[in-house]
């Protein structure tokens, strides 16, 4: 029986992700390097997550001599918002007021970082009123 594919990146794969959006294209030695200043991982288990990625439409490969190179097929705002529009969906029924509402009380942003916000709001406002 075949396993089901998840429609986002599993936590593991955004770690990869993230990696490769900073430093691409990067050899799995590179990928296992930048994650192991968080914490340990065997270079083994970075080549499978690699493949399992790849397998998934992930990332791309390219060979370059012995090596495989490593990009992410997609961008990070592209990824990330497919993340959200996921749990925006399975989590929160749809609600964008539930989410932003469990942001807020989850990460307890600066007053710097709620003028952000309250800026972003603003200039979507603005967005959708000049469409």
């Amino acid at each position: 029986m075949s396993r089901h594919r998840q429609a986002t990146p599993t936590e593991v794969e955004l770690e990869i992700l993230q990696v490769l959006w900073e430093a691409q294209p990067a050899t799995v030695r590179e990928v296992t390097e930048a994650l192991n200043r968080q914490r340990p991982r065997a270079y083994t288990s970075i080549l499978s997550m690699l493949n399992v990625m790849h397998e998934k439409g992930l990332v791309v490969r390219e060979v370059q001599g012995r090596a495989h190179l490593y990009r992410a097929k997609k961008s990070r705002e592209k990824t990330l918002g497919g993340v959200v529009k996921d749990l925006l969906g399975r989590a929160f029924q749809g609600s964008s007021t539930s989410l932003i509402t469990q942001v807020l009380e989850q990460s307890k942003p600066s007053a710097e970082e709620l003028r952000e916000i309250r800026q972003v709001i603003e200039a979507w406002q603005e967005e959708g009123q000049q469409k």
